[in-house]
């Protein structure tokens, strides 16, 4: 007679990394309540303050949207530092990717210096460069577009010089090999392959300043999301409520567009 000797059931490997990664996480998190004197029970005790302010703020009172002739302008406001900010910015990160991309550079030492300035350039946080704008220039939209336009350099300068480094040596070669100049090949060469994406990535950019305009608004930048700031500012919560669904309805929007025209751009199919 054969005695089978049934194994004890052993926790999986993957189960003894999954608890240990959740005990370090608690560990964290209590270290970090700890340290900073943060009581976890706030988000339980004092959530009725949130309840409270959602039954003031409903429901929402979107006479505003025509009683207040400002809020139009506000809106437009909001777009032109969007768009403004986007052709400025993304023309000035396409003229220096070209100068940051291995292939088109003219130095190494000018990709270099250009790859470097991007690189903190977009470390800098939008509100900081808000902030600065705002001293420098006044409260107002200005302010706000010449951050957005600061942005958008960092962020897109190395999309677009990654997508520079990225394309197709060979065209550019041909080109070189007829006896092109080096400005030639980048016009014929690089350019063409290089364009659709581009275009691509600018409709993309509009669509988060347009987010990062109503937040820039908030700190000073004008716009409708200075409006929503004063609105609750006033404690004129249903009109601040009815504003931030305004404010949702035209972002949906606007995305929508801009992922439209992206993909004509990028020459996909349309989004049914």
């Amino acid at each position: 007679m054969n005695l089978v000797i049934e194994k004890p059931y052993l926790p999986s490997q993957r189960y003894k990394r999954a608890v240990t990664y959740l005990l370090v996480f608690l560990l964290v998190v209590v270290g970090l309540c700890g340290y900073f004197g943060f009581d976890p029970r706030l988000f339980i005790t004092d959530f009725h303050y949130l309840a409270e302010l959602m039954g003031e703020m409903t429901p929402p009172n979107f006479e505003v949207l025509w009683r207040k002739e400002k809020v139009f302008s506000s809106i437009l406001q909001t777009i032109s530092m969007a768009f403004l900010g986007t052709l400025i910015g993304g023309t000035l990160a396409m003229g220096l990717a070209f100068l940051a991309a291995g292939n088109t550079s003219p130095h190494p030492a000018v990709r270099a210096v250009v790859r470097t300035g991007l690189s903190i350039e977009r470390g800098i946080p939008n509100l900081v460069i808000i902030l600065v704008f705002l001293i420098a220039v006044g409260l107002g939209p200005f302010a706000g577009m010449l951050s957005l336009v600061v942005g958008t350099v960092g962020v897109f300068g190395k999309l677009f010089a990654d997508a520079i480094e990225g394309t197709d040596g060979d065209p550019a070669e041909a080109v070189y090999a007829v006896g092109a100049t080096k400005w030639q090949v980048i016009q014929f060469g690089i350019i063409p392959q290089v364009l659709p994406s581009f275009i691509a990535n600018l409709f993309y950019a509009f669509d988060i300043n347009l987010r990062a305009a109503i937040g820039l608004g908030v700190f000073g930048g004008a716009g409708i999301g200075y409006e929503i700031h004063m609105a609750m500012k006033l404690t004129r919560y249903q009109d601040g409520l009815a504003l931030i669904f305004f404010t949702i309805v035209l972002i949906s929007l606007f995305e929508k567009v801009s992922d439209y025209l992206r993909r004509q751009a990028i020459g996909q199919d349309v989004l049914k």
